[in-house]
C-alpha cells in the first residue's frame, strides 16, 4: 500500500500514516520500519507499507520510504 506520513511523535517513536484508500489513519512505531530510520522520516514523506491487525484496528508494518 501507499500513504504519507500525516503525523510523527518523535519523542515517543511512534506516528501515523494517511493511506490511499482507507477512511482512517494507520498507526505505526519506530520498531516498524524497514530500511530508514524514524528520525529520517518526515511528516508529507511519501511511504509503503503492509498492514497487520491489531486489538485496536490495523497497523502500519515494513513501512519504506517511496
Amino acid at each position: 500500500m501507499q500513504g504519507i506520513i500525516k503525523k510523527k511523535v518523535n519523542e515517543r517513536g511512534f506516528g501515523f500514516i494517511s493511506a490511499q484508500g482507507m477512511d482512517k489513519d494507520l498507526f505505526f512505531h519506530s520498531n516498524a520500519l524497514s530500511g530508514v530510520l524514524f528520525d529520517e522520516l518526515q511528516e508529507g514523506d511519501a511511504v509503503t507499507f503492509d498492514t497487520e491487525d491489531s486489538p485496536k484496528g490495523k497497523n502500519a508494518v515494513n513501512v519504506k520510504r517511496a
